[in-house]
């Protein structure tokens, strides 16, 4: 007699997202994202990274 197996729950895979940073003295950079939740939550996880930034452009990368 075979053991019953319990079905997986199956997990949403995480979006990745992609940033564009311009900084105070014109540099820019640009960052992927792979452990956020969502768009804000990528947004709070760049700003914690780099701190004062001019611009900060995040989008979802597909």
């Amino acid at each position: 007699m075979q053991a019953q197996r319990k079905p997986r729950a199956l997990r949403q895979p995480r979006c990745e997202y992609i940033a564009a940073v311009r900084y105070p003295d014109g540099t820019r950079d640009l960052f992927r994202i792979l452990n956020a939740d969502d768009l804000s939550d990528a947004r709070a996880l760049v700003l914690s990274e780099v701190g004062d930034v001019r611009s900060l452009v995040i989008a979802a990368r597909h």
